[in-house]
């Protein structure tokens, strides 16, 4: 059964995620509610079930991949109410193993990509949840202008990285993002999804 913080963060990252997008320029190709066809098919085969079109993906199967895949590996639900669903929509957009870094980065523990017992006892230890906040949007914010930089073909999905990040900050209360942000894609027609550490060396710096 999933958490209610779960259940309470998923929302925002469907907002953000859309519905049925094939875009060229998209390596994840068709993806539907932010599920590629390559992740389904893979989840149809864990649960011994055929290959079908990610169109076809129901809200049950949609909600399990999401926890499975984003949320447990994140370890959202060791993070306290407003963290939990920032560190869950980085885990989506980027992958788990960046989000951690940037948890880390926030958390000023050793940055290794790995939720270990430092990590834990360091966001356990954490007596400022406003400032930790604000630090890791920073990191997000920051690695979106330097990809952008190292690859300038890029810059087509960098308004709707910024809309997205800019409406999480308003989610967890962050002071100066009060007004609503609109579910804006910017130039493109998704929010383009970015390969986690190790997935391709281009997005690892």
């Amino acid at each position: 059964m999933p958490s209610a913080s779960f259940a309470d963060s998923l929302p925002f990252i469907l907002r953000w995620e859309g519905g049925y997008v094939n875009h060229p320029a998209d390596p994840g190709g068709a993806t539907n509610r932010g599920v590629t066809q390559k992740v389904y098919d893979a989840w149809r085969r864990k649960q011994g079930q055929s290959a079908q079109d990610v169109r076809q993906l129901s809200d049950d199967e949609m909600r399990s991949i999401y926890e499975a895949n984003y949320w447990r590996p994140a370890r959202c639900d060791t993070l306290e109410r407003k963290l939990d669903v920032a560190h869950f929509d980085t885990a989506v957009n980027m992958g788990v193993g960046r989000a951690v870094r940037f948890l880390q980065a926030a958390m000023g523990c050793e940055v290794d990509g790995g939720f270990g017992d430092g990590t834990l006892r360091a966001v356990q230890q954490c007596n400022d949840l406003a400032k930790a906040l604000v630090s890791y949007c920073n990191e997000r914010e920051a690695f979106y202008g330097r990809l952008v930089a190292s690859n300038p073909k890029l810059a087509v999905f960098q308004k709707g990285w910024n809309n997205r990040l800019n409406a999480l900050r308003k989610e967890v209360g962050l002071p100066g993002f009060e007004a609503d942000v609109p579910t804006d894609f910017g130039d493109a027609d998704h929010i383009e999804r970015i390969p986690d550490i190790g997935e391709d060396p281009s997005y690892d710096f």
